[in-house]
């Protein structure tokens, strides 16, 4: 089954310093029946203005998975961590008993945009923790890269629930298969260009800021459909 929520139907929060939108409830966005899908909470398709950010705050018992797609985000935590992510970097801060951080733009004058993933923990309590990673762009070329997982897969940071995060890029007309298994869910999102999908519920194609959640058995199939340029999306395997 694949329900696909379109760009326009995704909330848009528009502040003078932060432009927003989100897949889930989240901040001045409440909608009971758009809370989360399985252990996703929260999916943030962010873009931060020059020297703008969000001041240290706390996190208690997430998953926090950041990407930055262009641009630079700037990271400090109290656990000692600080990073200049830059675009291909992808970000993974498990909060656990609680963290506190801010995210900055240290630009004064390129605004950087970044994706927020927010998933829950396989249980509460851990001990917080902090890593990050530049994947270049080639690595994601027509392939599904792991970037973060529960199962500790090679060359992916390390996630503690049942969750495997990939990044692509495809060309126009490559296409990619991914097996959705029948107790699994699926989110999938376009970060830009076209994309199509299609498996035995049809063909749907995509575009920048589409989004299709997918659950029981349905073999994948994804194609780049860009007139120009390329498909860049992120696909989240979970329970």
């Amino acid at each position: 089954m694949i329900k696909v929520v379109t760009a326009a139907e995704r909330h848009t929060s528009n502040r003078e310093w932060i432009h927003s939108e989100f897949s889930f409830s989240f901040a001045d966005y409440d909608d009971p029946s758009n809370a989360h899908f399985g252990a996703l909470l929260a999916h943030n398709d962010n873009e931060l203005k020059p020297e703008q950010g969000m001041h240290e705050h706390p996190h208690h018992d997430l998953e926090i998975i950041t990407y930055v797609v262009s641009g630079v985000l700037k990271h400090q935590d109290d656990l000692g961590n600080h990073a200049d992510l830059q675009a291909g970097s992808v970000q993974l801060m498990s909060a656990g008993t609680g963290i506190n951080h801010s995210e900055t733009n240290p630009s004064d004058h390129v605004d950087v945009r970044f994706l927020q993933i927010w998933l829950l923990p396989d249980r509460p309590g851990k001990t917080p923790k902090w890593d990050a990673r530049f994947y270049p762009a080639e690595l994601k070329l027509n392939h599904l890269l792991p970037i973060a997982s529960g199962e500790g897969t090679q060359g992916s940071l390390q996630l503690d629930n049942d969750v495997n995060i990939y990044l692509s890029v495809l060309q126009t007309n490559r296409e990619l298969r991914y097996p959705q298994q029948e107790e699994r869910r699926t989110h999938l999102y376009v970060i830009s260009g076209n994309l199509e999908i299609s498996c035995a519920d049809g063909v749907f194609q995509l575009q920048q800021g589409d989004a299709a959640r997918i659950r029981k058995s349905c073999e994948l199939t994804l194609k780049g459909i860009s007139s120009s340029g390329d498909a860049e999306f992120i696909l989240i395997d979970l329970p």
